[in-house]
């Protein structure tokens, strides 16, 4: 039988200047079924690593060690060669203005090392499924920047018309990161059933990804819990 999409093999990049940085990233990841390939960087100069070749991966894992000038030419590489890639950056723990830049040139993930020990392995799949790991709190202030960018769009995003009951219990699935199966199977409906309730809730907030959905689901009920956000943009 044919995997489907979700247990498709995840192709892995790992990009790092340090051998030892890589081995141990590589170790992290041994026991997952993903498709693992490395680059060691041997320069860190940003005019060199805005024309680096890079091999083509679904994710890719960069060591985020060098100044954000270097990373952000490097993010822009990736992307411009491979504009459906997936980026997750490990690093010491990142300014919130240098996690504000990363997000914003497409970065779906951030780890600080130690977080990387233990969370690397489900981090890098849901990152895969089109999803982000990344602060709540980073990710609230960032979409609160994005909306207050977009005149007169903040206020009719934050306040749509009011929820139904299941309207609410759908929402509180998508903010436990629950895919229509598992969101079907909580509520005991068909994955039909789930797949139109999400969109009658896209339409209701007036946007078109899972993903859009959820941070405004996070922002509607003003949560600031400073843990990890993951959130996953399932096709609906």
């Amino acid at each position: 039988m044919a995997k489907s999409s979700e247990e498709l093999t995840v192709t892995v990049c790992l990009l790092s200047s340090h051998l030892r940085v890589l081995d141990k990233l590589r170790r992290l990841l041994e026991k997952s079924d993903c498709q693992i390939c490395s680059k060691q960087l041997t320069s860190m100069l940003a005019p060199d690593l805005s024309t680096l070749e890079v091999p083509e991966a679904c994710v890719y894992v960069i060591d985020g060690h060098a100044s954000g000038i270097s990373t952000g030419a490097l993010l822009e590489n990736i992307l411009s060669r491979h504009k459906d890639a997936r980026i997750l950056v490990i690093g010491d723990n990142f300014a919130e203005a240098d996690c504000q830049s990363m997000l914003r040139q497409g970065v779906k993930g951030l780890l600080t090392y130690k977080e990387a020990r233990e969370q690397l392995p489900r981090a890098l799949r849901l990152v895969a499924a089109g999803g982000l790991w990344v602060p709540r709190t980073i990710l609230s202030r960032f979409v609160d920047i994005i909306l207050s960018s977009i005149p007169g769009h903040r206020l009719r995003m934050y306040f749509p018309a009011e929820l139904t009951r299941r309207e609410e219990e759908v929402m509180n699935c998508l903010l436990d990161n629950l895919a229509n199966k598992g969101l079907a199977d909580r509520l005991h409906i068909s994955e039909r059933t789930a797949k139109f309730h999400v969109s009658k809730l896209l339409e209701k907030f007036g946007v078109r990804r899972r993903g859009d959905l959820i941070l405004l689901g996070y922002q509607r009920r003003g949560d600031t819990n400073p843990t990890i956000a993951t959130v996953v943009e399932a096709p609906i």
